[in-house]
């Protein structure tokens, strides 16, 4: 089983890896866009449209790689006080009633707007856009996917700390 997570954790540590860039990249492009509307008195719809696309998806695909590293938003009430066995139950109650089918119906309900955007090929969100809009809501099932991966690998791991006595 370890070996098992081990492999859906490489999808979304592979996958954060290569997004991490967009960070960095944003916040050059973004300054570009204040430098040339400010100091320049140009600006591009395209330009400000692609700070968004690189925001979204910085954080539609990094979802997955920052539950897999454990740097996500937990409300920590039960779980501050618990042992390993009983983090590993809270967490598998997390993953199998909360996570996993939330983000299976949100990829369900999601899917014909995607489909549909693909269908068309949605252009831009304004005149003079970034005409790709159906890539845009491709990254909400990339998301469902990857947390839903990463969710797996959690799973398994914390049965594996339940057998093992909560010990880790």
């Amino acid at each position: 089983m370890e070996r098992i997570a081990d492999r859906l954790d490489a999808i979304n540590r592979h996958t954060g890896r290569v997004i991490r860039w967009l960070a960095l990249i944003m916040v050059l492009v973004q300054f570009a866009v204040v430098l040339l509307r400010y100091v320049y008195g140009m600006s591009w719809i395209a330009l400000n449209e692609s700070v968004l696309y690189m925001h979204a998806t910085l954080f539609m695909l990094g979802a997955g790689y920052t539950l897999m590293v454990d740097d996500h938003v937990r409300v920590d009430i039960f779980q501050a006080k618990a042992g390993a066995a009983g983090k590993a139950r809270i967490d598998l109650f997390g993953h199998l009633v909360l996570l996993i089918p939330s983000m299976l119906a949100l990829l369900y309900w999601s899917w014909p707007s995607v489909r549909n955007a693909w269908a068309i090929l949605e252009g831009p969100i304004s005149v003079g856009g970034i005409p790709a809009v159906f890539l845009l809501k491709s990254l909400i099932p990339a998301f469902c996917v990857l947390l839903i991966v990463q969710s797996v690998a959690c799973l398994l791991r914390n049965i594996l700390t339940l057998g093992n006595g909560g010990a880790r």
